[in-house]
């Protein structure tokens, strides 16, 4: 996945950024190959919630979440740039100040956004800063894009709860972003990264054993 990256590490500037595109340029495919639900949901179905997280390579993210029960539909995108409707090569140039992202559409009564969240901290290291192992770039970095305020309290909440087991465990600082999904629109990936890892079962993962177990569990 860090093959096209150019190893930026500082997010550009409103005015450095590339400009983008008004419309999305690709087609995606109707249906998740794995859940047979919507790939491309512009709103989520009623009782159910959207969380967008990013954890390195969207990929292997992808993957792990749609293995967890409650989930409805997941999909790979962009988060947090600022370049409209931007490319694979256009994000890993470093240019568009996204990162690679997972968004997850999920049934709360199934699985809580709570376990989302610890899911998230325990499959990768969020204290990297822009990048997640040898993936080096701002694509990489961690991040949580809430999509509710109950969403917030939650994402700040685990937070410092994970970040005070790293501090005592003698890691680094977390250095997640945490940010309303409000500000910083999400755009889907391009139709082959879309559930990448059942097309290619052999393909590229970064996450097993990445992260901390949950500080109850330790």
């Amino acid at each position: 996945m860090s093959i096209f990256s150019r190893h930026k590490t500082t997010l550009p500037s409103a005015e450095e950024a590339l400009p983008g595109r008004a419309t999305s340029q690709f087609v995606i495919a109707p249906k998740h190959r794995v859940l047979d639900a919507p790939v491309v949901t512009p709103t989520a179905p009623e009782g159910y919630e959207v969380a967008i997280f990013g954890l390195g390579c969207f990929w292997g993210a992808e993957e792990i979440y749609w293995q967890k029960p409650g989930v409805w539909s997941t999909s790979v995108g962009y988060a947090g740039g600022t370049t409209p409707n931007p490319s694979y090569e256009e994000v890993c140039s470093g240019r568009t100040g996204h990162t690679e992202a997972v968004r997850i559409v999920f049934d709360p009564k199934v699985v809580s956004y709570a376990d989302l969240v610890k899911t998230f901290f325990e499959v990768h290291d969020p204290t990297q800063g822009m990048r997640q192992g040898n993936d080096v770039g701002t694509q990489y970095r961690s991040a949580i894009y809430y999509t509710t305020p109950e969403q917030e309290r939650t994402a700040r909440e685990l937070t410092k709860i994970y970040g005070d087991e790293l501090a005592r465990r003698q890691y680094g600082d977390i250095t997640t972003e945490i940010r309303s999904a409000s500000e910083t629109p999400y755009y889907y990936a391009e139709d082959h990264h879309q559930q990448y890892l059942d097309k290619n079962s052999y393909g590229y993962r970064c996450h097993a054993n990445a992260g901390v177990p949950f500080p109850a569990d330790s």
